[in-house]
Formats: structure tokens, sequence, C-alpha cells
């Protein structure tokens, strides 16, 4: 069930599933349709923390403005965390997902137990903010269709896309121009995300999945976010390959090896 949360600043949007004493949140990367509306498939994905954990998925914030940052989502995020009264969570962040969840994580060190950081990077440079101009384009061009194709081939393997691509171009057919326009201020909140600086106050239990094949973020920039949490003796790093930048959705063993870690 999707539930609001309202403070004086925002309304944002969650769902909850598990039945765990434990806390675990998700903070989904950039989409070209709300997460909110794929919950049953998330809870599916994640049917293995259930019996430990109860999980909350967070959206952006309702009506964000033009020129909305990471560090805003990261601020209003951290600030609904702490209006349901949660503590001591597990954080898993996916790429946008993750940068949020990295500042979190340094601002608030207090409220995060550990975290997983899948597909995210600490600085997005000009080869990540090319890829991302390209789909903010087709979205400002109101087409919905070209932008879900490009994006799917982007993120996932080129196996991955063709066995589905039939999905996909059913799906392209339910983007809405709300969709494109909440899409072009999420994808440009990350132009000049650079939390260098931030990372070096993280200290809890760290772990960060990339892949080798990841069309989006390449290799240099998870060698950099590495060297950014070398201070942390408590992270680690996994990189897969033949999964690219959805390693942290398709990968077969991703979500075990979430566990184990929050769990260790």
């Amino acid at each position: 069930m999707i539930n609001e949360i309202k403070t004086d600043n925002f309304t944002m949007r969650y769902f909850t599933f598990g039945r765990g004493e434990k806390t675990f949140v998700i903070l989904p990367g950039i989409s070209v349709q709300s997460v909110m509306n794929s919950e049953s498939i998330v809870a599916h994905d994640y049917a293995a923390f259930c019996d430990d954990y109860t999980v909350y998925v967070f959206d952006r914030r309702e009506d964000m403005p033009n020129g909305f940052t990471v560090r805003d989502m990261a601020r209003d995020t951290a600030e609904a965390i702490l209006s349901l009264g949660l503590s001591d969570i597990r954080l898993f962040g996916a790429s946008q997902g993750g940068m949020i969840a990295m500042l979190i994580a340094a601002e608030h060190p207090g409220l995060v137990k550990s975290l997983v950081l899948g597909s995210s990077v600490a600085r997005v440079t000009d080869d990540g903010c090319g890829t991302i101009s390209e789909w903010v384009q087709k979205a400002r061009d109101g087409d919905g269709s070209s932008l879900y194709l490009a994006f799917a081939q982007k993120v996932y393997p080129k196996a991955f896309f063709e066995k589905y691509r039939s999905a996909f171009i059913r799906l392209c057919k339910t983007v809405t121009d709300t969709d494109l326009n909440r899409f072009i201020i999420m994808a440009e909140g990350t132009y000049g995300f650079d939390a260098r600086d931030d990372i070096r106050k993280i200290t809890c239990p760290t772990l960060l999945l990339g892949a080798y094949d990841d069309e989006v973020f390449d290799k240099s920039a998870y060698d950099e976010t590495a060297e950014c949490f070398s201070h942390n003796k408590h992270f680690s790093l996994h990189m897969y390959d033949g999964y690219g930048h959805a390693a942290f959705d398709l990968a077969p063993d991703v979500k075990e090896r979430m566990k184990r870690f929050f769990e260790g």
C-alpha cells in the first residue's frame, strides 16, 4: 500500500512491506516513471528480507521545482525518514538513489547503521552527464517512447534489453507529460554532483556494487569512488561483469550479498 508523508516543506510517497524488527530503506534511482507504480515487483524482488526487516521504499518529493538537486533530494529524504521515527537503518541506494544515500549517511551518521550503494559514484563526470543529457533532450522533445528505449538500452545489458524489448515498447505507451517533466528535473538534478568531500565523513560499513560493463558510469568513476572511501576500514567494493548499470537488480546473487552484508 502506498502511503504519504507530509511535512511543513513537502509531500512524499513511500510504500512498505515486510514484518521484521530491523529497518531497511531503499532509495531508487532515476526512472522514467515513478517506482511507486512497481510496488508489487519491488516487494517480490526483496522477499528475502521480509522476515527480518520492515522495508521502506521512498519516492522523490511531489512537485519538485526546477533546479532541484541531488542535495535537495537528500535533505528531503532524510527529513521524511526522521519524520517517520526510523532509526538504525540499513540503507540501500541505487544509482542516483545511492548519491542521495551517501549524503544522508554523511550528514546523519547516527541514523545509518550500514550502507549499500548500487551502481552509484561519488562524482558525475562529463561522460556521465553526456548520457543523462541525451535522455533529458528526448524528454524535452516530448518523445516518451524514444526516451524509454534509450534509457533501457543504457541501463540494461544488450541481451536483457533484446529479450524484453516488446515489454519496453508496451511501457513506452504509458509515459505521460507529467512523467517526462518529472524525469527532466530528476535527471538534471544530477548535473554537477560531487560528494567526494562528503564521503570522507562516512564511517559506517559501506558496500559499493558496480559493473565493469556499466554504460552510464565507467570503471574510472568507480575507482575514484572507492578511493574516496579509503579512510573507511569497513568499506568494500564488488564489481560485476555482464549485468550493466542494472547489476544491482539483475545479478543473481546481489540480494543475498546485500543481506549478508547487512547482517555481518
